[in-house]
């Protein structure tokens, strides 16, 4: 896989194919078999890490694209590393993004208290990043205009999650919309951009399973808000309860508790 430097600014599919998990090499295919390639949004946490894999498994060649939006989990751009590497990403690509309100959310201000034991209090709760789905969709599909790479994979959920806006279905077709309206290659005919949401109507105990399945080795997964310095997870964020939540559903021992 290669890595480049820092660049400044829905449905379940089979079983997995075996030798898939743990490869460092991208699925070759046969002649008669053209390459398809994807970007894959990849945060380092479970939902995105189990997309990448859903990914690879449909035979893309997977680019994965990750954000350093000044996160106070910055575990998780390391964790991306670890998984864009392990499982075959053809390129890892870190983005830095310079956020025009960082003070709106509680992931980009420290001063702002990350809520605790709280999951489902606030509609919308004080973790939501300003249009943060909206910027990353964006550059996906910028990156996968150049590549000719149209197939764009995000790992939102509307059944288990914050509350998030940009995480529903909604939002998604959309910006699927957008992205064929609002590009050369689309309004051309020569692509045509489709937006997956392999995970969006499943629970988390049912992605946590699908990753089992996938082989996802869970260890290099960081869900946490709200980490310690060392990466801990604090275990009482929204985030850290419904990965919680997933693992006792799915009947499996999460290696990072």
């Amino acid at each position: 896989m290669r890595e480049s430097g820092e660049v400044r600014s829905g449905d379940r599919v089979n079983a997995p194919e075996k030798g898939l998990s743990g490869s460092d090499h991208p699925i070759t295919r046969s002649s008669d078999h053209p390459i398809r390639k994807a970007i894959v949004l990849l945060s380092g946490g479970l939902d995105s890490a189990t997309t990448l894999l859903i990914a690879r498994q449909e035979k893309f060649d997977v680019f994965a694209l990750s954000f350093d939006y000044g996160q106070r989990h910055r575990v998780e751009l390391e964790r991306a590393r670890q998984l864009a590497a392990r499982y075959g990403a053809g390129e890892h690509r870190v983005i830095r993004l310079y956020l025009p309100a960082p003070a709106a959310s509680a992931l980009t201000d420290l001063s702002v208290a990350v809520p605790k034991e709280s999951l489902g209090r606030e509609p919308i709760p004080v973790t939501y990043v300003p249009a943060r789905n909206t910027l990353f969709l964006a550059h996906a599909v910028a990156w996968g205009e150049a590549l000719q790479a149209p197939d764009i994979f995000i790992g939102a959920n509307a059944l288990d999650y914050s509350g998030y806006p940009d995480c529903r279905p909604e939002f998604l077709e959309a910006f699927e919309k957008m992205a064929n309206l609002g590009t050369k290659a689309g309004v051309e005919g020569k692509l045509s951009f489709r937006i997956h949401a392999p995970l969006l109507q499943m629970t988390k105990g049912q992605i946590v399973a699908r990753a089992n399945e996938l082989d996802l080795d869970f260890a290099l997964t960081s869900s946490c808000y709200d980490p310690s310095a060392e990466g801990r997870p604090c275990g009482a964020c929204d985030s850290c309860l419904l990965r919680e939540k997933g693992f006792s559903e799915a009947g499996i021992r999460d290696p990072t508790r």
